[in-house]
């Protein structure tokens, strides 16, 4: 009967059994599918770092010293942040500032001399946790191992411009070629390989870190340059005691062979590094015999002009254009090797839910102030460039007024993964102002500064900035203060401080200045 009956309605069965099939079929197929956007929605997300980049050493800034056109890409095709800052200048404090999205004193990493606590909460070790897959190459240079990344291959402390050691996942490797170049290519080998995931990859260059080697192939790019002095160059330092104690002067501490690249046997009576005696000689080793041929063709000509100098203000201008000459060589191929992860991203069709940004861990000064390097809180060194693109979720050619900081760097990111920052951050993420304009109005209107350092004649110093005025107190060996009226003064030259006529704006501006010490709970000094 049974059999009957399953015969009389085999074909209707057979209908049904396939019906349902089908149905389970495409509901687990809906249900892959969902799956894998869901993951996709994700966005990846690439974090660009050069060291010591200017934000005047970028087109989509300032189109007067050189022409960057890949890393303007990431502006026109997201946003440029006009007023971006750190809270330190200088580059392990920021690197420790961004990881975390918390200031010096609270993550540990005042000064170069500390040791990065690798243990505490970070930005890969979140986004790890939340189905990222973590990969960081080049400059880390914080003393501990990488931790919260899934593939590490960091350069050896500051790192060489040529064939430099990079530690991979605690293995050592030298690789033959230029530092940017390779820094680039496992950046690439990596995506390659973690591309079907999100991913999120940190790509931390050296350049254009003194002594801005440049690459063989830009090694006479700018040799038809006169690079104009900046206005501030010969700058009196009056008024300003922290300033006339410094020993990072263009005028009087830039060395013939590390920055000038000539060899110190044709030097004369004239220094070497004073601070690291010996330095070229250990990096000029470092070429290759076929690369030393080029370098040397290259450089013969800089060894003839420098023997031809009659005297010091012919020599000081000649170094400052020296200086400015191989620094924008390597910030060339810095801008180069970014064409070539836009250029992967968009042939890889992933340039669309790719979070790109593109930054320095701080300003450096090229000649204002007569000076090099960075550390002040002047505007040069304070300020640094700040850029992000994402079509899916930032409007395209967007500028923003805003003050940003480095520390906004963690929270945004997170924000933008759909994971809400820690409490204990102290960036505010910027995703607020780059998808609400209306936001800018509870945005913050004054940043808050503190560097620890004490060295090249730099004593620390901590200050508050407003969208007009600039308050520094030097502390430490020194006990001075700096005043700045930026809407009157942008340079940076008149110190207001004594000045009787701003006694208000003085006392409101050290009261504000308390509140954020106790805001961001750096209440030592």
């Amino acid at each position: 009967m049974k059999i009957t009956i399953y015969s009389r309605y085999e074909n209707h069965l057979k209908k049904y059994v396939l019906v349902i099939i089908i149905a389970c079929f495409i509901v687990s197929c809906s249900a892959q599918k969902n799956k894998i956007i869901n993951t996709q929605q994700k966005p990846n997300i690439i974090f660009i770092m050069s060291d010591d980049h200017a934000y005047h050493a970028i087109s989509a800034y300032d189109k007067s010293l050189i022409q960057t056109p890949y890393i303007d890409q990431i502006a026109k095709e997201g946003a440029l942040f006009k007023k971006a800052y750190v809270t330190n200048s200088l580059c392990g404090p920021s690197r420790a500032v961004i990881l975390t999205g918390k200031y010096s004193h609270i993550n540990g990493f005042r000064d170069n001399q500390d040791t990065f606590d690798g243990s505490q909460q970070t930005l890969p070790k979140i986004l790890k946790s939340n189905g990222y897959t973590t990969g960081i190459v080049g400059k880390w240079h914080l003393k501990t191992d990488p931790q919260g990344f899934d593939y590490w291959n960091i350069l050896h402390g500051q790192g060489d411009y040529y064939k430099p050691g990079f530690s991979k996942l605690g293995k050592d490797t030298l690789y033959k070629g230029y530092v940017t170049d390779i820094t680039t290519d496992l950046a690439l080998n990596w995506i390659n390989a973690n591309k079907e995931k999100p991913f999120f990859l940190m790509i931390h260059q050296k350049a254009p870190h003194r002594n801005q080697m440049p690459p063989l192939d830009n090694l006479n790019l700018f040799n038809d340059r006169t690079f104009e002095m900046p206005s501030t160059f010969y700058d009196d330092y009056k008024n300003r005691l922290a300033l006339q104690q410094n020993k990072t002067s263009m005028i009087n501490d830039l060395d013939i062979d590390q920055d000038n690249k000539v060899p110190c046997d044709t030097c004369g009576n004239n220094k070497t590094d004073k601070f690291n005696p010996n330095a070229y000689k250990r990096e000029i080793k470092r070429l290759s015999p076929e690369e030393k041929a080029i370098w040397d063709k290259a450089y013969q000509k800089v060894y003839a002009q420098y023997a031809s100098i009659k005297n010091k203000d012919e020599l000081i201008r000649w170094q400052f254009q020296r200086y400015m000459q191989d620094y924008l060589r390597t910030v060339k191929s810095v801008d180069d090797n970014v064409g070539r992860v836009l250029k992967y991203l968009k042939n890889n069709n992933l340039e669309e839910n790719t979070i790109i940004i593109y930054t320095s861990d701080q300003g450096v000064f090229l000649g204002e102030h007569g000076l090099y390097d960075k550390r002040f809180m002047y505007e040069e060194s304070f300020r640094t460039p700040m850029m992000i693109r994402y079509p899916k979720g930032i409007k395209k050619g967007q500028e923003l007024d805003e003050m940003v900081m480095n520390l906004d760097i963690a929270p945004t990111l997170l924000s933008y993964a759909g994971i809400t920052p820690p409490n204990d951050m102290q960036g505010m993420s910027m995703k607020k102002i780059l998808s609400d304009k209306s936001s800018s109005t509870t945005w913050r209107d004054k940043i808050y500064y503190h560097y620890y350092e004490d060295a090249y004649g730099i004593t620390p110093h901590y200050g508050i900035r407003t969208d007009r005025y600039k308050l520094i107190h030097f502390y430490g060996k020194l006990n001075t203060w700096e005043l700045y009226d930026l809407q009157s003064d942008p340079q940076e030259m008149k110190n207001i401080y004594d000045d009787k006529t701003y006694a208000n704006l003085l006392e409101n501006l050290k009261k504000d200045l308390k509140d954020l010490q106790l805001r961001y709970k750096d209440t030592s000094n």
